[in-house]
């Protein structure tokens, strides 16, 4: 197939699906509504780059859509009453790989998980490549990674909501919570995207989910249980990690992850990496040895008068802040705020009083924040910046104490992303 494609979206992913293209014989237009850097590479290779995506671009016979592009973008719409096709870039990319593949999504843990799946397999001598929503875009891989390497999928919403072949060995659905609520329709839209990713498993490929959600496809069907084992457990944390048919591999102790979501993450990427073909022993090492994913409640320092710091900016939601709150017992001062995604903010506040915390509030949320908190009796002080709010819980924490760069929402409003945040942090 070929003829004249529309990319829309000029980022890694788009940049990658244009030279994809562009290689496989298509005559591409790509075209971004903001100011991108750095296009002469696209232009050389005989791309027709253009700055606006409002024009219309006729006769189109493909549109291959960034993730950072809405589904109802004048260009994607065209193209859809046109009846071109319209795919992601992940879906480009599935029509050209051959590669045995996972796939992880949700709305939290995923990058954390899908390093770590990807770790597991290369510790068990098995090539493996983590990609996609972070690191490497797919269509990058493409005529370039070894055809029987494991590509391991971080797969956001955006990214699956134009695949249609994805057709994942082992697939993972983490969790589901309020996110992207600003660009999906509902919770029921953000969670149909998701399940895309099981739409096309056959019966000899494995489907984890949490306990009761269905998903499409024909995979085998497993959770994992953060307790003993139950059901149709795959795997479970009974003081460690547990995976069907290799016993216990290693105690909760011996992993250098913090909280209680991360457990959980454990126990996923253990039984997607064993369906790979990793063995018990080469697990309970990777496990042992992988520590956190930067920004990703990362530990950054300690200092002279004993208190930790700790980056946790990719908590963009509230549900992801809660869970880094939970993973200290107490004596926490909380850094949280910044672009809200139409969440509510109710329940960590009412877990940041049951907890202890004291909170420092920065960026656009600053005021429903202060609301919540007010309303659950939880200490506050605004202070604008991330600078300023390091430096109010520094002085306010004591030795042993906490200070825990935990969001809860967008990095937008200040910063160009979550990783710019958590360097300023």
């Amino acid at each position: 197939m070929s003829g004249r494609a529309l990319v829309v979206g000029l980022g890694r992913s788009g940049r990658a699906a244009a030279i994809l293209l562009v290689r496989r014989g298509w005559n591409v237009v790509a075209t971004d509504g903001s100011e991108v850097p750095d296009l002469d590479e696209l232009a050389s290779l005989g791309v027709d780059v253009r700055t606006s995506t409002s024009d219309p671009v006729d006769g189109i016979d493909l549109l291959v859509k960034s993730p950072g592009v809405p589904a109802d973008a004048p260009p994607v719409a065209a193209a859809r009453r046109s009846g071109a096709p319209v795919w992601s870039e992940v879906e480009l990319a599935c029509r050209h790989l051959s590669n045995p593949m996972i796939g992880i999504t949700g709305t939290n843990g995923k990058t954390t998980t899908t390093e770590l799946t990807a770790h597991l397999l290369r510790v068990a001598g098995i090539a493996a490549e983590a990609c996609g929503n972070q690191g490497s875009p797919l269509a990058a891989l493409v005529d370039v990674i070894d055809p029987r390497a494991w590509l391991v999928v971080e797969c956001s919403s955006f990214q699956l909501e134009d695949a249609h072949t994805i057709a994942p060995r082992g697939a993972a659905l983490l969790n589901v919570t309020p996110d992207h609520l600003d660009r999906h329709r509902d919770l029921a839209s953000y969670r149909a995207a998701k399940l895309r990713l099981f739409r096309n498993q056959g019966e000899r490929d494995l489907a984890i989910a949490p306990p009761g959600m269905m998903v499409p496809g024909r995979a085998r069907r497993g959770h994992v249980a953060t307790g003993g084992p139950r059901g149709d457990a795959v795997a479970w944390g009974e003081g460690g990690v547990h995976v069907e048919g290799l016993g216990r591999l290693l105690a909760w102790e011996e992993m250098r992850l913090l909280g209680a979501h991360n457990r959980s993450n454990a126990l996923v990427a253990a039984v997607l990496a064993a369906r790979a073909g990793a063995e018990a022993g080469p697990l309970a090492e990777g496990l042992g040895s992988f520590g956190p994913v930067s920004h990703r409640l990362e530990t950054v320092g300690t200092n002279a008068e004993g208190v930790v710091f700790v980056n946790d900016s990719k908590a963009t939601n509230p549900d992801a802040a809660l869970a880094a709150l939970h993973a200290f017992d107490d004596g926490v001062h909380l850094i949280v705020g910044g672009r809200g995604k139409s969440t509510s903010f109710g329940a960590l506040a009412r877990a940041a009083r049951a907890a202890g915390a004291r909170c420092y509030l920065v960026g656009e949320t600053a005021d429903p924040l202060a609301d919540a908190f007010a309303a659950a009796d939880v200490p506050w002080l605004s202070c604008g910046t991330v600078e300023g709010a390091v430096a109010a819980a520094a002085r306010a924490a004591r030795r042993g104490e906490v200070v825990l760069l935990a969001p809860a929402a967008a990095s937008f409003d200040q910063f160009a992303s979550y990783a710019e945040r958590g360097e300023a942090f």
